[in-house]
């Protein structure tokens, strides 16, 4: 299709400018003033135009997890949320460890979804962290990093020889670091909160340890590391030391880690049990600090549905997760932006350019490039309401709470798949014309 942009407020990573973009062919074809070009046209006054999101975790559960999710209903939440790309966990059933099944979500995202999947495999065989996976096999089929996400590679020889590998091809490791020996089974962050109520707490040090491990052995071998949804202020502090003396180190961070605390879990709200566990307001200081410092590279939403009956249970038995890929942007817009926590330049960073250099992908709104967009609407504002949400996934600790700077529309390759919070009410549906 062919689609004309006007008057809109550009802002990618060459800065913010006025201007129309022109798209066709699935490419932005023009960037300019008053351009007058054949296809729809739609004035975007008032707008943001973005270079489109970027979630670099994101559980999709399929296959083996359908009830909880699937591709077709994971990537239309996405694309509700204004991103156009997510990458996709392993921690499936199967798990994500052979080229079969990378090719096989592959497949599956190509007919079914909404926006670009991105799969991730697994470092080791079944997540079981005794094998290294085939990861130069599934690279070739199209894996974009690799990691044993929910569970750490707790045997520092394995992590070793799959860094070592890794280092090699110039392969992308990702890290759920939390040492199982040093976790004691936690279900959620240690101290007077968790003992009040009688539950196992999950020390910090367990991630600081963890981090750290990991960072030493990427500096011996020279690996792309990624430290994902870190959630305390020693770990900010290990990366923050790390990236000062050159080591090949980049981390991301959760809405609900910047947001939430374990106070959330008073009342044993199982809607708060997360992995790593909501923590201290002390570290959601030390993680906002670390995105305004540069330490953490990217926001990403560990996205992560399950079934209502599954959360309706103990604490204890209750799986840990927050769905949240309908609402990260205009949550953080909400709550950090207009409260002046954060910059509006730097969210949009760590969910566009950010996420895309541990990919070590680029996208600006220039001509030539894929037209991947998010159009924003700050002045848009609505509540969290789980009963809206197009994911399977409605378990959020956030419902009621504001949302602002709505994304109104999504374009994924130059096809609008949403449109005014409607996933796949394109041109055929109604007038793009009318947006926001």
């Amino acid at each position: 299709m062919e689609l004309l942009l006007k008057n809109a407020k550009l802002i990618d990573a060459s800065g913010e400018r006025y201007a129309d973009i022109w798209i066709r062919d699935g490419k932005i074809a023009e960037v300019g003033k008053d351009l007058v070009r054949p296809g729809q046209s739609v004035d975007l006054a008032g707008k943001i135009v973005l270079p489109g999101l970027v979630d670099l975790h994101a559980h999709l559960r399929e296959p083996g997890q359908e009830g909880k999710e699937t591709i077709a209903t994971g990537t239309a939440a996405a694309a509700k949320g204004g991103f156009t790309t997510i990458c996709a966990m392993p921690n499936t059933a199967p798990v994500i460890d052979t080229p079969l099944l990378i090719e096989l979500i592959k497949l599956k995202a190509k007919d079914q979804g909404w926006v670009e999947v991105l799969p991730i495999g697994a470092i080791t065989k079944g997540q079981a962290g005794q094998e290294i996976s085939e990861m130069g096999l599934m690279h070739r089929a199209g894996a974009i990093g690799f990691s044993d996400d929910g569970k750490w590679v707790q045997n520092a020889h394995i992590a070793h020889n799959a860094m070592r590998y890794a280092a090699q091809w110039d392969l992308l490791l990702i890290s759920h670091p939390e040492d199982a020996s040093l976790n004691a089974d936690g279900v959620m962050n240690a101290g007077p909160l968790a003992d009040k109520l009688g539950l196992t707490g999950s020390d910090p040090v367990a991630e600081v340890a963890a981090v750290e491990r990991d960072i030493i052995l990427a500096e011996a071998t020279g690996c792309r590391l990624h430290l994902t949804h870190l959630s305390t202020a020693g770990a900010v502090a290990a990366v923050r030391r790390a990236k000062a003396r050159g080591v090949r180190v980049t981390a991301d961070v959760t809405p609900h880690h910047l947001l939430l605390t374990e106070a959330e879990c008073q009342g044993y709200n199982t809607l708060a049990k997360v992995n790593p566990p909501l923590r201290r307001q002390e570290d959601c200081e030390a993680l906002l600090a670390g995105l305004l410092d540069g330490t953490i590279d990217a926001i990403a939403t560990d996205h992560a549905p399950h079934k209502e009956e599954e959360k309706r249970t103990t604490f204890d038995d209750a799986p840990a997760g927050i769905a949240g890929l309908e609402i990260a942007w205009p949550l953080l817009y909400a709550h950090l932006v207009q409260s002046g926590r954060l910059p509006l330049a730097t969210l949009i960073e760590k969910l566009t350019a950010g996420p895309r250099r541990v990919l070590g992908r680029n996208l600006t709104l220039a001509a030539g490039e894929r037209a991947d967009i998010t159009v924003i609407d700050p002045r848009a504002q609505a509540l969290v309401n789980p009963g809206e949400f197009v994911s399977k996934g409605r378990n959020t600790p956030v419902a009621g709470w504001k949302l602002a700077g709505l994304p109104v529309m999504t374009i994924v390759q130059g096809e609008v798949v949403m449109l005014n919070g409607k996933v796949g009410a394109g041109p055929a549906a109604q007038p793009v014309a009318q947006v926001g």
